[in-house]
Parts: C-alpha cells; structure tokens; sequence
C-alpha cells in the first residue's frame, strides 16, 4: 500500500475539521501514525526520517504553545491599556472624523475587537487613538 496516497487522504480528511488551510498538531500526529501503521514491512521508515518527524511535531507543538500564550499575553496587555484610558470618564473630548471636528462627553471606557474606545454621552463610541483634545468642563 502506498504511504503517500494514504497521508494525502488523512491530511485532507483532517484539513475539514480545522481552519482551511491549516494543520494542527493533532493532524500532525495522525499523519505520523498513519505512516507507521501503513509502512511497507520490507522498507521500514528509516531511523533519522522518523526523529526527522518527530522533531518537526515537538517544533510544531511548541510552536502552538506559544502562539496561545502570546495571543494571551497581547489580549491582556490591551485589556489593561483600558484602565490607563479611566480617567477620560466624565472629561469633555475633541476629535477629528470625516474632515470636522465632533466633541462630547466620555461616560465609559471600553474594550471591543482589540481596540480601546470611549463611549460618549450621545452613544457614539470613537477609538481615543483619534482623540485630540481632552478637558474638563463644569
């Protein structure tokens, strides 16, 4: 039996369950015991192909590892910028959209789709990147 046509078919069957386009380290691992479970008993897989492999599934895992933490670490990191934005609540801000310039008053800060944003008295929320003057009025 060919090993290559039946890996072929493994990494499309799995490709369905994750993203299109991607391959987790799960597929990884099926394809490599597919392999194994396939393999001619007259052509063995050679030692070095398969710590070649192995090699390749302990770089992809550790790679995933560190996709989810950094995906943490960058989600929490804008999580608290939102706190270092807190004392625009209650301030009257200024800022420039669609070549004029719109004021109002900031009742919350918030924190949607990795931007932080501040909620203005009349409902309209505007990123306070785009924020070019801040006081207070009484």
């Amino acid at each position: 039996m060919n090993t290559n046509s039946i890996t072929a078919t493994q990494a499309a069957q799995t490709q369905k369950a994750e993203t299109p386009g991607q391959l987790g380290k799960d597929d990884f691992l099926k394809i490599l015991v597919a392999q194994l479970s396939n393999q001619d008993p007259m052509k063995p897989m050679q030692d070095t192909e398969f710590i070649g492999q192995m090699a390749q599934f302990s770089s992809l895992e550790q790679m995933t590892n560190m996709n989810k933490s950094m995906n943490t670490f960058f989600d929490s990191q804008l999580q608290s910028s939102m706190t270092d934005y807190a004392h625009l609540i209650g301030k009257s801000v200024q800022w420039q959209g669609n070549n004029e310039v719109s004021s109002g008053k900031v009742q919350a800060v918030l924190y949607k789709e990795g931007t932080v944003l501040a909620e203005l008295d009349s409902g309209k929320q505007v990123d306070v990147s785009l924020l070019e003057r801040i006081e207070t009025r009484e």
